[in-house]
């Protein structure tokens, strides 16, 4: 314990996460509290962040609706309502506490995007030296279901491997992970080392009624995304005082997933931040040779081509069993890759009219999941 305190109080760049449900019960009083913490850990030399749910729910109460809607077009429309109503409640409250705190809204395209990955980075980079919090939100007024994040869970994630956060706390209204039904008296977990073992098997479904759209599952999946990249996770009840200074001065609150050794940046991007647009099952030698011996994926291992993408999409690498092994770039695009699967190398040529490169997904551009 005396390691966990030590290495949460040392944090100095941290992402924090409120949710829907957490923000609509009490909008303001919410807002004026992320604005204390902030300014407590500003003044602990501390960088924040901050990613928000609540636009949508915002939108529902001002538009007088009887539920949210379940169509895009609504869920974009009630968004565009709500997200000026969700910044005027946090100029609102951090203007209390001296901070100046500026807007950033994503799509998963600015994440996947390479070029709009770095953009967003240097952005958030340069809104922190000016010593500015950043407000985060995914950009529902323009979100389609292809290019949405799916849950502020794992936008917060991404966001915490996009600017190298030390530690990302998921704000939300329990109080962290149990080893079953809390409401049976199942215990909390206290510490995750081993995310598939310990946390995985009692982590539930999401949820997708009522105010928000995330549930423990989505969250487990944002520690996964974390902690590959080396940042710890906390889920930690919001409703608690002091919900993040207090973890940082060493309460050890919720439930706290520790971080392996982090992948390199541009792996991670390819494993976590890209949505992959195929799927390619490979035979059971080019599995043990992805998984064992760390090598390329050549054509001939390859069996059979689901989707349909371009050259240099990210795409599933499964085995024979449909059991998920890697995520990679291809150096074909899927009519090409079914061309030449099964083909040996000297072969490819002949099939497609030209000389491609010699692997489908080189290794340096493949991620073991």
């Amino acid at each position: 314990m005396t390691r966990a305190r030590s290495e949460l109080a040392a944090a100095r760049r941290i992402v924090i996460k409120i949710g829907s449900r957490l923000l609509q019960e009490a909008p303001l009083g919410r807002a004026e509290m992320l604005a204390h913490e902030c300014a407590a850990l500003r003044a602990q030399g501390k960088e924040v962040l901050l990613v928000t749910s609540g636009a949508i729910a915002l939108g529902v109460k001002r538009l007088n609706l009887p539920e949210r809607p379940r169509t895009i077009p609504g869920l974009q429309a009630t968004a565009a309502v709500g997200q000026g109503l969700l910044m005027e409640l946090y100029q609102r409250a951090f203007s209390h506490s001296g901070l100046a705190v500026g807007q950033v809204l994503l799509t998963h395209d600015d994440v996947r995007d390479r070029r709009r990955y770095l953009n967003a980075r240097h952005a958030l980079a340069e809104l922190l030296r000016l010593g500015v919090v950043p407000i985060i939100n995914e950009n529902d007024t323009v979100s389609v279901d292809e290019i949405k994040f799916g849950d502020n869970d794992r936008l917060a994630a991404l966001v915490g491997t996009l600017v190298e956060a030390d530690l990302v706390v998921l704000l939300t209204d329990v109080e962290g992970l149990h080893a079953g039904d809390p409401k049976t008296g199942a215990p909390l977990i206290h510490e995750v080392n081993d995310l598939d073992r310990e946390a995985v098997p009692v982590a539930g479904g999401a949820t997708a009624g009522g105010v928000g759209t995330g549930g423990m599952a989505s969250k487990v999946e944002a520690a996964r995304v974390a902690v590959t990249s080396g940042t710890t996770l906390v889920i930690t009840s919001g409703r608690r005082p002091r919900p993040v200074t207090s973890i940082v001065d060493g309460e050890l609150a919720g439930t706290v997933f520790w971080p392996k050794a982090g992948m390199l940046r541009r792996k991670h991007w390819i494993g976590y931040a890209l949505r992959p647009e195929g799927t390619l099952v490979v035979d059971a030698g080019a599995a043990r040779a992805l998984v064992e011996g760390g090598k390329s994926l050549l054509a001939i291992g390859v069996r059979t081509v689901d989707g349909d993408f371009e050259a240099g999409a990210s795409v599933r690498v499964a085995d024979l069993a449909g059991k998920e092994l890697a995520r990679g770039l291809v150096a074909l695009d899927a009519s090409e890759l079914r061309k030449v699967a099964g083909a040996p190398t000297s072969e490819l040529e002949a099939r497609l009219g030209y000389r491609p490169a010699d692997e489908v997904i080189h290794r340096d551009d493949l991620v073991l999941v």
